[in-house]
């Protein structure tokens, strides 16, 4: 999407339409109406900031200051199949940093791999300490994670089935 287009009529017209009910019944809804951007876009485009300001009756700073601090907020689109290897202690134990080690080396070695993948952003506990180490693929949670788990995961969703 270009600035130009970050900047249409149209983008503001979505954004509001979806943004306009949580400003309407939820107190504070700031976060709420960044997510539901992201929701339907896959990212927070440059000129929702605007539009969320201005629904909200806040300044503009104060949504971009509640967009910069959560991390899962994204800026951009992201890649097509995203992986997300868990970075906590419990998954450190058990193998985590070897882990998206290997599976960095995996994607330098498979060039389609990296760019349907991303680069790893690491995630902060996903609740399945007892089988970790544990990843996110396109969101969907693997346990006991092994570079072959990671990469049948990623088939599976490029595929469109379930891992």
């Amino acid at each position: 999407m270009t600035a130009r287009e970050q900047d249409s009529p149209e983008l503001g017209a979505t954004v509001r339409t979806l943004v306009a009910p949580l400003a309407a019944t939820e107190a504070g809804p700031v976060l709420l109406c960044l997510q539901k951007v992201q929701e339907h876009f896959g990212y927070v485009p440059d000129g929702a900031v605007a539009v969320i300001a201005d629904v909200c009756n806040i300044t503009r700073a104060d949504v971009h200051g509640v967009f910069s601090y959560y991390s899962d907020l994204k800026q951009s689109p992201g890649p097509a199949v995203p992986v997300r290897i868990c970075a906590a202690e419990a998954c450190q134990a058990v193998g985590a940093r070897a882990l998206a080690k290997a599976w960095r080396e995996q994607c330098e070695g498979d060039p389609q791999l990296a760019q349907d993948t991303g680069v790893d952003e690491p995630v902060y506990c996903l609740g399945n300490c007892a089988l970790g180490p544990a990843a996110l693929v396109n969101g969907e949670l693997v346990g006991r994670a092994d570079v072959q788990a990671l990469v049948d995961a990623v088939a599976a969703a490029r595929s469109g089935e379930s891992s």
